[in-house]
């Protein structure tokens, strides 16, 4: 989850012990934060960033401690499109103006996400294709750092998920009105990262499996984009789900997207995790076992108890795997 605790886009200690912590804790796989592959695609001025060389050490040391303590090290490749330039959630995260350090943010059409926030500036055709080259020179510094996971942000109201949805894009070329037009800047932006990111190495697609709005993105939209990311090298479809509406009416309970999961997975015949409100181990054990994902991502369940998997593996039975510094606490 974002920290909102980066300086131009960097890394730095607080990253790498937050980070580091859940990997101690026995995590399998962790993924950092969504990192924007420009600095207008940032949500705030406090996210992290990968838009610039620079970027790849301190993220690689990162990388590095993760592995050392036998994680995956994974990395979120993100563009926040129109809900970018807001100020940290703890200050509200009202939108930020030009004298505030803000900035204009973008979108596939000159429509706001919300009243209150800016007007976004409509991509140019120069400047989509701009945005993709990116996405690509960002999975390549992430490939440099050492990370070996690789995640497109393509969910929550940001800039993928507000081309595919036509509440967010009213677009009339070649990037907007049907289903494929919509899809076009998803797929060009998944070629363009695999054509750099080894086929070894797992990408995973994180969207929102619906706008829960009428006339918006829908669930079996989801299974057709997940068909087309699957024959493209996706490898796994992270099943969030939400975040372009404003005020949609979301019915959130424990597990309330895992039937997203569980309908991508079948129909579209490719790996799917489950996120959302998982907090037990039992609850998060049921899934995998009913066959409903294949992984099963916990995000702010991971902020109150960094140590979540060595808890599971106690109430499950499962093999306690403990850094040996903490095994005389076992």
């Amino acid at each position: 989850m974002c920290q909102y605790s980066s300086i131009d886009g960097f890394a730095n200690d607080w990253h790498l012990v937050h980070l580091g912590s859940r990997a101690v804790g026995g995590a399998a796989g962790v993924i950092v934060e969504a990192s924007a592959v420009e600095a207008i695609g940032r949500i705030s001025p406090g996210d992290m960033g990968i838009w610039k060389d620079q970027h790849i050490e301190p993220l690689g040391r990162i990388a590095r401690f993760l592995k050392q303590q036998g994680a995956v090290p994974g990395i979120q490749l993100a563009h926040a499109g129109r809900k970018a330039s807001t100020d940290a959630p703890w200050r509200g995260g009202h939108p930020l103006t030009l004298e505030q350090e803000g900035w204009e943010p973008v979108a596939p059409s000159a429509i706001a996400f919300t009243e209150g926030h800016p007007v976004p500036h409509e991509l140019t055709l120069a400047e989509i294709a701009a945005i993709v080259k990116a996405f690509s020179a960002a999975a390549q510094r992430s490939l440099d750092a050492g990370f070996e996971l690789l995640e497109l942000h393509n969910a929550h109201g940001y800039l993928a998920h507000s081309f595919l949805s036509p509440l967010s894009n009213h677009r009339t070329d070649q990037y907007g009105g049907s289903l494929q037009n919509r899809m076009r800047f998803s797929l060009e932006m998944i070629d363009a990262v695999r054509a750099v990111w080894p086929t070894r190495l797992p990408l995973f697609l994180r969207i929102s499996a619906t706008d829960w709005t009428p006339g918006g993105w829908t669930e079996d939209d989801s299974v057709a984009l997940a068909i087309a990311a699957k024959q493209r090298g996706v490898d796994l479809i992270d099943c969030s789900s939400g975040g372009n509406v404003a005020h949609a009416k979301i019915p959130v309970k424990p597990g309330y997207q895992v039937p997203f999961a569980a309908k991508i997975r079948s129909e579209a015949g490719i790996l799917t995790g489950a996120v959302g409100m998982i907090t037990e181990s039992t609850q998060a054990d049921q899934i995998l076992r009913a066959g409903e994902a294949d992984l099963v991502l916990l995000a702010r369940e991971f902020l109150r108890e960094p140590y979540w998997p060595l808890k599971a593996a106690k109430e499950l039975g499962a093999p306690l795997h403990v850094a040996e510094q903490y095994a005389r606490a076992f």
